[in-house]
């Protein structure tokens, strides 16, 4: 479970790495007004700088406490998160170089990445129902504006899509959060158990459920699912690596510490396994039709959440929950960055087949895209082999060996639509010459991504001792 917080007062500083982040988007989006087309490219270095500041100052600030009277907790799963969004979020800025350099709306573009990164930040440390709808709003408004940038038929009607769901949970977060806090009393997360386990119970259920099935559709899990797909294939590749991979970090922490939070014997481990089987194996059965390779991506980040809320369904059953989920979700930031990072690089390569032939005529970015692949599947020695078995471990400690046994299925049953991209990416036909020349930026943000998640497979000891060391002793 979560470090217990040291003190409900207010920190100076204490959300620095938020601070740093919002500060950026403010400086991207006035710096635009005034930098000519051709130079916007600075903006871009203002973004990373802040974006490294900001997992500087979160490595800095490592330890246990509150913000904001405790409506704000710093412990290891606001460290972990902040480090893995601001750093998912610079690979992601390496594949605006290919896409967004000189673009009309370069500028803005940054400014909103940096303010959904915010936001996610946000909602990973928040530790009362108020802070957690005011991090959902600021992570959720940028997405809508960043899905339809691309300005092509098929952005506008994901952003549509994306606008029409997150409007609809987002009602149903507040709902909840609302119905919360008529039975509660209060929206302070320690004060939650001991109030709501004299409520009514059904009453309990229906707030709860409104509120985790909010930050689903920041997750993109089951049941808010339906826009992943869509702006995977229609936004950007830099906008799609970036909202199939960053929101996830703060939504699945957030839905950890509701779970942690509520009364102990509610069942709600039932209701979490319930979300992530559905995910997991709604996601797999439709990604087997898919011939588009980012929507195919976009079926399996939903399958991903599938398998991140196995340990959240474990949360306060297992002493293994927590560090495997944030073990899981830095190693899927390294490796659904390194897939979208492959589609990137080779734009014109818009159907699985296209990419027939790439082993040979790029055999790096062939092999970036193998690792990527056969990792999401949760192959040794990739560092999201490690997360997902971690995640089964976690249930099965929890005394759900249903759950365990349902995460293994589905992860071998992926295996072969992930085959089916890899296949032709390694087969020798002689026709990789309709590939074309790959993107610069994007090719050694695939290579460096893919390399970075063998190299933390490898080095998966440390990383455990990291994020588990605080919580195990």
């Amino acid at each position: 479970m979560m470090v217990a917080l040291q003190s409900g007062g207010m920190r100076p500083l204490a959300m620095l790495p938020e601070i740093l982040l919002f500060a950026g988007g403010l400086a991207c989006l006035l710096g635009g007004s005034f930098t000519p087309r051709e130079r916007q490219w600075r903006l871009r270095v203002v973004a990373a700088a802040a974006l490294a500041a900001s997992v500087i100052a979160a490595l800095v600030g490592a330890g246990t406490g509150a913000a904001f009277e405790g409506g704000f907790a710093i412990d290891v799963g606001t460290t972990t998160a902040r480090v893995v969004a601001a750093g998912a979020t610079l690979l992601v800025l390496g594949l605006a170089g290919d896409e967004i350099a000189g673009a009309g709306r370069e500028s803005e573009t940054y400014a909103l990445l940096l303010f959904a990164t915010t936001g996610t930040l946000v909602l990973a440390g928040a530790h009362d129902l108020l802070v957690l709808a005011v991090g959902f709003l600021l992570a959720s408004i940028p997405l809508y504006a960043l899905v339809g940038l691309a300005g092509s038929a098929h952005a506008a009607e994901a952003a549509l899509k994306t606008y029409l769901l997150g409007a609809l949970f987002g009602i149903l977060l507040l709902l909840g959060v609302t119905l919360l806090y008529g039975l509660a009393g209060t929206t302070a997360y320690p004060a939650l158990a001991a109030s709501l386990g004299a409520a009514p119970g059904p009453a309990v259920v229906v707030g709860v459920m409104a509120v985790i099935a909010g930050l689903m559709f920041k997750a993109g899990g089951v049941p808010a699912h339906f826009w992943v797909p869509d702006a995977a294939q229609g936004a950007s590749g830099t906008v799609a690596a970036f909202v199939t991979t960053v929101p996830k970090v703060g939504a699945l922490v957030a839905v950890f510490r509701l779970v942690v939070a509520l009364p102990h014997g509610g069942g709600w481990e039932v209701l979490v396994g319930a979300l992530a089987v559905l995910s997991m194996s709604v996601a797999n059965l439709a990604a087997f039709g898919q011939d588009d390779p980012r929507r195919l991506l976009g079926w399996s980040t939903v399958s991903q959440v599938g398998y991140l809320l196995v340990p959240v369904a474990a949360a306060g059953r297992s002493d293994l929950a927590l560090p495997a989920l944030l073990l899981y979700l830095a190693g899927y930031a390294l490796t659904n960055v390194a897939a979208f990072a492959v589609t990137t690089a080779l734009p014109d390569a818009r159907t699985l087949g296209d990419f027939a032939g790439l082993v040979r005529a790029r055999p790096l970015l062939a092999l970036a895209l193998v690792v990527a692949l056969l990792g999401l599947v949760g192959t040794p020695p990739t560092v999201v082999f490690v997360g997902k078995l971690l995640a089964a471990t976690s249930a099965w400690d929890a005394g759900m060996a249903w759950l365990t046994a349902l995460l293994l299925l589905n992860s071998l049953v992926s295996l072969f639509y992930y085959l089916r991209w890899i296949a032709p990416a390694l087969l020798r036909d002689g026709r990789e010459s309709a590939l074309g020349a790959p993107r610069t930026w994007s090719t050694g943000v695939a290579i460096g991504a893919s390399a970075l998640s063998l190299l933390a497979g490898v080095l998966a000891g440390v990383l455990w001792h990291l994020v588990a060391g605080p919580l195990l002793g």
